[in-house]
């Protein structure tokens, strides 16, 4: 299964136009496994690997709102 992390350096490695940006969002399965590890570290810990996937998902989420919030100021000064 592809996480979060990989799914969104993959696009964002490939290009795209502004609106294709603010389309952007990961997958059901990814989101589904983001919230699982979120509930997990609050129920249980994570183990090592886990924590790094949470820890990776969480900054590629911030680089992506980030990019976001950019296009938008972009395509609003068009």
């Amino acid at each position: 299964m592809i996480g979060a992390y990989e799914e969104t350096v993959a696009f964002l490695a490939r290009g795209m136009t502004s609106a294709e940006l603010l389309a952007f969002k990961p997958s059901e399965d990814a989101s589904a496994r983001f919230e699982w590890l979120v509930q997990k570290e609050k129920a249980e810990g994570l183990l090592p690997d886990e924590q790094d996937e949470l820890d990776r998902t969480m900054e590629v989420e911030r680089v992506l709102s980030l990019a976001k919030a950019r296009a938008r100021a972009s395509l609003a000064h068009r």
